[in-house]
């Protein structure tokens, strides 16, 4: 038997992201250099820089000054929205995770653009595998996923964010009536994450009628898009520059949102 296929081989892990270089332009290398102390988490390593160390964990109350409804957004990329929201609403604090240390870099600047808020942290690891050691149960109250990766060859769908294994690292983080709001402008993706949200018990979608966007989109659509259960666009989402490049190629966006069932409701809805 060979090394490579013997029982001790490590399984090559799963991650829904590529870990860019972190090489800085100069601008962002000056917000990096002036802002990253007051806004980026900085937490001890594991085995890998994009995990915590084991035991690592992060007491909110301390992180923010005080005890507030948490948002979290996945996969932030330049911060467009997480440093609006934290300057819209400051009553609530917000948690950005991300790997590409220059869309943090960038995220700083617009965080100071914004009005340098105090109630927005940036944490630069993976997600799914961070989440559930650094934060405690029950502690989120919404969850947003905008515009992640869509993996477009069918062998890469397993590193699609939207999938079971990071529904069950962030469900039990979550409060019961949190909302997750997710949206897409691939609509390939937006069927996958329609049916991967709907077979989970542990959601229930906020808009079971909501119709599809209108227009027409210049991705293919598959025969198995749902015709409804789709949200409106989320007003807290600012248009981004990513999104209006979409919006130039023709393609829609497709917005989803759903909440966090009570616990003693996961089987009635299952």
């Amino acid at each position: 038997m060979s090394p490579r296929s013997g029982p001790h081989r490590r399984q090559r892990e799963v991650v829904s992201f590529v870990r860019r270089g972190a090489r800085l332009t100069r601008s962002r290398q000056d917000a990096w250099d002036r802002l990253s102390d007051a806004y980026v988490l900085d937490l001890p390593r594991g085995d890998r820089d994009t995990v915590p160390a084991e035991g690592a964990r992060l007491d909110l109350a301390e992180v923010f000054g005080r005890s507030a409804e948490l948002v979290v957004e996945v996969g932030s990329g330049q911060g467009e929205n997480i440093a609006a929201a934290a300057a819209a609403a400051p009553q609530r604090d917000h948690l950005a995770v991300e790997v590409y240390v220059p869309g943090l870099a960038q995220t700083l600047d617009r965080i100071e653009r914004a009005g340098s808020p105090r109630n927005v942290r940036l944490l630069p690891l993976d997600a799914q595998r961070s989440l559930p050691q650094l934060l405690p149960e029950h502690s989120v109250s919404e969850l947003w996923v905008f515009f992640p990766d869509p993996w477009h060859k069918s062998k890469h769908h397993k590193r699609r964010l939207i999938n079971p294994p990071f529904l069950d690292a962030m469900a039990p983080l979550l409060k019961e009536g949190a909302t997750v709001r997710l949206a897409t402008d691939w609509a390939h993706y937006a069927a996958h994450m329609h049916h991967v949200m709907g077979a989970d018990p542990r959601f229930a979608s906020l808009h079971p009628d909501g119709p599809r966007p209108e227009g027409t989109t210049s991705d293919e659509v598959p025969g198995d898009l749902p015709e409804t259960g789709w949200a409106p666009r989320f007003e807290g989402r600012v248009l981004t520059s990513f999104e209006s490049k979409a919006q130039a190629a023709g393609r829609l966006v497709w917005d989803l949102a759903y909440t966090r069932l009570p616990r003693h409701q996961e089987d009635e809805h299952g």
